[in-house]
């Protein structure tokens, strides 16, 4: 049972990350209006917060299983897939840019945070006998 669910890692971390984006940040379109006249938006702080939040779960699963490649490759990929799908229809053309962006960041957060996880497992099962030293 563990192998089948190792050999579906790969495609459930590029579709979680996928359906974080619709949950959180899918649904809003809208910008803001502020009272000066500025817009913000469209995504709150929270949204993206918990999108991120989210996110930890699969990235720690896989990254404490040594599937590192996995975790930063299919959140980099689920994300960026995400971002494009719902951005691209701006018609400046800049949203390529923001896909970037979220490509670049997700790439680099979910790598170091998968290599530290990583070496946090296997130095903790490495550790020997317990605390007693027995």
């Amino acid at each position: 049972m563990r192998r089948r669910s190792l050999r579906l890692a790969p495609p459930l971390l590029v579709l979680v990350p996928v359906a974080a984006w619709a949950a959180w940040l899918g649904w809003d379109q809208h910008r803001d209006v502020r009272p000066d006249g500025s817009l913000t938006g469209p995504y709150e702080a929270w949204q993206v917060i918990g999108l991120v939040l989210t996110l930890l779960a699969p990235v720690y699963w896989a990254a404490s299983r040594r599937l590192v490649a996995s975790a930063v490759l299919g959140t980099t990929t689920g994300l960026t897939a995400a971002a494009y799908y719902d951005w691209s229809d701006d018609g400046s053309g800049l949203f390529v840019i923001g896909v970037g962006l979220v490509m670049t960041a997700s790439l680099v957060a979910t790598y170091t945070l998968s290599i530290l996880i990583a070496s946090r497992t296997r130095s903790g099962r490495r550790s020997g006998p317990g605390p007693t030293g027995t």
